[in-house]
């Protein structure tokens, strides 16, 4: 290696412009190149010009400020663990790249001279760009890390633009099951990982990676679903250290459990998990979310005598076919959890159980019936 490649990662030339440590690829026959930037240069050398500009006059999209904070957090608290993919910018302006060598492999490796006067633009990676800025003013130190940067050579705003296009044509969010079954940061992941593997209520029913279930499938719920219930069931309970609210979410969900005949019947082998979701209500997302609101409430209230008042869910007829559920569970016979639904499902089982609603739940009951 050169001795250039021994220094700083990122340095201005005295008299040429930014020198980068780079590897040169190519892809559609143009040339682009790889390095690596340390944190404090990217405030610096990627700057936000067009934000103000008209969506066809611009190359990215207008920066969603609402996201930063969460971003800049997460860099900042996790020092040790973070994780930053990287990102891929367009250089207008003068570039030379000189290699190692003229031939074989250490012709890909070399340095990229960058005009002083050249612009960046980020075609993928402005949220992290402006978070690592956010971050960098509460973490100093976190400067001198580095982060990976792809840099394509900017034949003009059409081919940005399509680059945008391109670099998110195929990216898909993972399901937020997967993403929880692979999340060992979040304490209520973690949590209800746990809840799963120790309950046998739920030994071989919960799907890990999908947030729906297919007809054939063989689970009955959803790791999001119980998550998510389950969240709701031990909100307010922050005196508790996390094997009491184990115990506790454990020993709801088998009550539950009880309550429910066709949860039994699954796992005697006398009827398939895809005819209860067919059928019945009980395992999808809108009534286990409700369901822990319902039991957040008991064990909030009547914390000793909470199992009892559940012996009304027995007494519930789940079937999807029942009028009790359309416009509160079911939206024109398709399951709906949006947020009015899953108020009036757990107002529904309230009302079963005969537990008094909320100001805010008996508003919306009222408006319910109005309708």
């Amino acid at each position: 290696m050169s001795s250039n490649l021994e220094k700083k990662l990122v340095e201005p030339a005295v008299r040429f412009g930014y020198s980068f440590p780079a590897i040169r690829g190519i892809q559609a026959n143009r040339e682009y190149y790889v390095s690596m930037c340390p944190m404090r240069m990217i405030p610096k050398i990627f700057l936000f010009t067009s934000e103000e500009l008209p969506a066809e006059m611009r190359s990215q999209r207008r920066l969603n400020r609402s996201r930063l904070p969460e971003i800049a957090n997460y860099i900042a608290n996790n020092k040790d663990d973070y994780v930053l993919s990287a990102i891929t910018a367009s250089i207008d302006g003068e570039v030379k790249f000189s290699a190692l060598s003229e031939t074989g492999s250490a012709s890909r490796i070399g340095t990229l001279n960058v005009s002083m006067e050249a612009r960046f633009i980020i075609n993928d990676g402005q949220h992290r760009r402006a978070a690592i800025e956010k971050a960098l003013a509460e973490r100093i130190e976190l400067g001198e890390e580095s982060i990976a940067v792809v840099f394509f050579l900017d034949p003009g705003l059409e081919r940005c633009q399509q680059m945008f296009a391109d670099l998110n044509r195929y990216a898909i969010r993972p399901s937020t099951s997967i993403g929880i079954l692979y999340d060992h940061r979040d304490a209520h992941a973690l949590l209800s990982k746990r809840l799963i593997k120790d309950s046998k209520n739920f030994t071989n029913l919960v799907e890990p990676e999908k947030n729906t279930l297919s007809a054939r499938s063989r689970r009955l719920f959803t790791l999001s679903a119980i998550y998510g219930a389950t969240n709701d069931l031990l909100a307010g309970l922050v005196k508790e250290n996390t094997e009491t609210l184990i115990k506790i979410a454990g020993q709801f969900w088998e009550e539950i459990a009880k309550r429910i005949k066709e949860w039994k019947l699954i796992h005697d082998g006398k009827i398939t998990a895809g005819e209860v979701r067919q059928e019945y209500i009980h395992s999808h997302g809108v009534v286990l979310q409700s369901l822990g609101k319902v039991g957040n409430f008991l064990l909030l209230t009547d914390r000793k005598n909470w199992k009892p008042k559940l012996r009304g869910l027995s007494g519930i007829d789940w079937r999807k076919n029942q009028p009790l559920w359309e416009g509160r569970a079911l939206i024109g016979g398709r399951v709906s959890k949006a947020k009015q639904n899953v108020v009036l499902t757990t107002n529904a089982i309230k009302q079963a159980l005969k537990l008094p609603l909320t100001p805010e739940e008996q508003k919306a009951e009222d408006a319910f019936k109005r309708n």
